[in-house]
């Protein structure tokens, strides 16, 4: 299945945009779902009202699903509080009703997530069109089930012994008999279902694409979105530019307004070098229904709807048993330059990142990479676990890591 994350700065018209993309997409054939979490703009833009239940036809081969986080957080606590019952009782705590209960922050972001989980094992779809939010969001998004996957193997490790140590100590904190097995049952749900939200992030067949007008800040905006997607490995399938006005106008103010639009738009271009850019005409007016949607997709605009594969893969983290199963290999790769300069080097792909931005510090077997706002913690692969890191730079796009053996730990030559 193909999955397309539409995101970009807000105001660009994403959820435009990721609504004619599901449009091009069954316009072509396929069984296309758009999935959003906004209430009113894709309703406005599809001409219809959306259920939260299941999906809503909207034209042939597309379907719409608006996705509701109040809903699901309050069946998730709810679900939670009955298998906690025991625990509670012993604490002596008071249930809560399904009535007085209202979504903490984040929870919309585990809504769309299972959501687009749910959809993707239904085997009811070619393509999965998802209107995500900014672009920021989105970022931290896609790594949050790594993120936290990894807290709860910290906190919650996964060893027996562990739960037998934890149960006296919390037993004492408490003042009352814990359940510590229960705790583990829950993290293993959690990791069950992380697990199978990684898989879908993951897939081949997963990309991002970004949605942007062609402004004066737009390139810069957009250089340092790329490079938090390629910092946590995620694809950038192409760039769509909203909103451009016709060229040649007599009128001065449309002509320089369109003069700037194409400054910005050959900027994107030498930005983007390897990624596809769509130009979308500015239409006069937003587009509302699937017959205005169509102005979108027809004729030279027609390409946003593309859902290739394209040729350009990342990938996250191994899970915790190291498979890669239906997912494009590790761009983070180690070079061997031990014969030549007694170094090994970790390649990491992070177009669009700058030196003033960057931070890199190693935590025992575990490296810290910071791109401007955003940060991400891999695991050293096994053989660099055994070297101390010499030093970086960063050269034509791509961080290089250096590492040197470390003596007392690398391997003796006979």
């Amino acid at each position: 299945m193909r999955t397309v994350l539409v995101t970009g700065p807000g105001g660009a018209g994403r959820t435009t945009l990721a609504a004619a993309t599901a449009l091009a997409a069954a316009r072509k054939g396929a069984r296309a779902l758009l999935l959003t979490t906004e209430s009113s703009a894709p309703e406005t833009v599809l001409g219809t009202s959306l259920g939260a239940e299941a999906p809503t036809p909207i034209a042939p081969g597309l379907h719409a699903r608006r996705i509701d986080p109040g809903d699901r957080f309050r069946q998730e606590f709810l679900a939670f509080q009955e298998r906690a019952g025991a625990a509670l009782d012993l604490l002596g705590a008071a249930p809560l009703d399904e009535d007085e209960l209202t979504e903490l922050p984040g929870s919309e972001d585990f809504a769309l997530l299972q959501a687009l989980r749910a959809e993707h094992t239904s085997d009811a779809w070619d393509t999965v069109v998802v209107d995500m939010p900014s672009a920021a969001e989105t970022i931290r998004l896609l790594a949050l089930p790594n993120q936290v996957r990894r807290y709860l193997r910290r906190l919650l490790p996964p060893e027996r012994q562990a739960a037998r140590a934890l149960r006296p100590v919390l037993a004492q904190l408490a003042g009352v008999p814990m359940p510590a097995q229960k705790l583990y049952e829950a993290a293993q749900r959690w990791e069950t279902e992380l697990s199978a939200v990684q898989r879908v992030i993951d897939d081949p067949g997963t990309s991002v694409r970004l949605v942007t007008e062609a402004g004066p800040v737009a390139a810069a905006n957009l250089r340092a979105i790329r490079a938090g997607l390629a910092l946590h490995g995620r694809r950038t399938d192409g760039v769509v530019v909203n909103r451009l006005l016709p060229t040649g106008s007599a009128d001065p103010f449309l002509a320089a307004l369109s003069g700037s639009q194409q400054t910005a738009l050959k900027a994107l271009r030498e930005e983007f070098p390897d990624v596809p850019v769509h130009e979308v005409p500015h239409l006069g007016r937003d587009p509302q229904g699937v017959d205005e949607l169509d102005a979108l997709i027809d004729g030279p605009a027609g390409e946003t709807g593309d859902t290739g594969t394209g040729d350009t893969g990342e990938t996250g983290d191994r899970d915790r048993h190291g498979e890669t199963a239906g997912r494009r290999p590790d761009p983070w790769t180690v070079e061997d330059r031990l014969a030549t300069d007694g170094l090994l080097v970790w390649r990491v792909p992070l177009p669009g990142a700058e030196r003033r931005g960057l931070g890199l510090v190693r935590r025992g077997d575990e490296i810290v990479v910071t791109v401007g706002r955003f940060r991400r913690i891999r695991t050293l692969p096994s053989v660099l676990r055994r070297c101390t890191v010499s030093g970086a730079g960063l050269r034509d796009g791509v961080l290089e890591i250096r590492f040197s053996p470390d003596p007392d730990l690398w391997p003796k030559s006979d």
